[in-house]
């Protein structure tokens, strides 16, 4: 992202989770806010994908990887989690309008830009701040996660559910394990949702020069993808952090759970959700 602005990508995202409930009417998960927050009309979102037909894949992604997140919160505050931190919010609507937010204390965790924006947007579609939420600004270039939660209250005694959602790509290796390794060193359990994308090399040659086309798209935004992992090495990786449980979807997986009855090709490589969970340590 360009410093002082907004992050573009942080948008992409949110008009592709408006343009699901347009297009395909909420059908892999439902948000009544997501079109109001963006600030356009269903008629513009619309006449805007459908301009756009690549861009299809990725709107089906990005609403299933939604729908996996806050299933497993769902599940996991029936289990006695009671905060839930959203990194890189951007447009997140859940702690305005989610099923288990009124049993959660919520932190939004973003750049101070892209959270500045969000809240502009808040405010011009008349969306109220909701007692549950506490934002917290962080430029990781100054400060680390750990600090910038502390001075938004964070309860680090708290099991804590954290959604990591079209980050993991755009992170170096270092901080991806950076972050991953706090989620994993707090003492009274956490759960972790994030995607990845499996290694480009890997991918057959009609789906790698799509790969490349979006790659470049976004690398021009500013914003370039530099992150891919492998899910044996990721898995390892994460257990040797005290993460158990994992649960990687990768697109067969994806395609089985939320849609299906679809009778289009789907790869074996691609874009990965995953989630995971450590215990309370003695």
């Amino acid at each position: 992202m360009q410093r002082g602005e907004p992050s573009r990508t942080a948008r992409a995202a949110a008009f592709h989770r408006a343009a699901h409930q347009v297009l395909e009417h909420g059908r892999i998960f439902t948000d009544p806010l997501a079109v109001r927050i963006l600030g356009e009309s269903a008629e513009t979102i619309a006449r805007e994908a459908e301009a756009r037909p690549s861009g299809r894949r990725m709107r089906i992604f990005i609403a299933a990887r939604t729908r996996f997140a806050e299933d497993a919160l769902a599940s996991a505050v029936d289990r006695g989690v009671r905060q839930l931190v959203v990194l890189g919010a951007g447009l997140d609507t859940y702690a305005y309008r989610g099923a288990m937010r009124e049993r959660l204390r919520v932190f939004e965790v973003d750049h101070p830009a892209t959270q500045a924006w969000k809240r502009e947007r808040l405010a011009e579609a008349g969306i109220p701040l909701p007692g549950c939420l506490t934002f917290a600004p962080i430029d990781f270039e100054r400060e680390t996660l750990a600090a910038g939660l502390e001075a938004a209250g964070f309860d680090l005694a708290q099991p804590t559910f954290f959604t990591w959602l079209g980050v993991v790509p755009y992170l170096t290796e270092a901080a991806t394990w950076s972050t991953l390794g706090f989620i994993a060193s707090l003492p009274n359990g956490a759960h972790v949702v994030f995607d990845y994308s499996d290694p480009p090399e890997s991918f057959p040659a009609e789906m790698r020069a799509r790969h490349d086309r979006r790659a470049a798209h976004v690398a021009e935004l500013g914003e370039p993808w530099i992150n891919y992992l492998e899910p044996e090495e990721l898995r390892a990786k994460l257990t040797g952090l005290g993460f158990w449980g994992v649960e990687d979807l990768g697109p067969p997986q994806i395609a089985s759970r939320f849609f299906p009855n679809s009778v289009t090709a789907v790869p074996e490589r691609g874009g990965h959700i995953l989630r995971a969970a450590t215990v309370m340590k003695l």
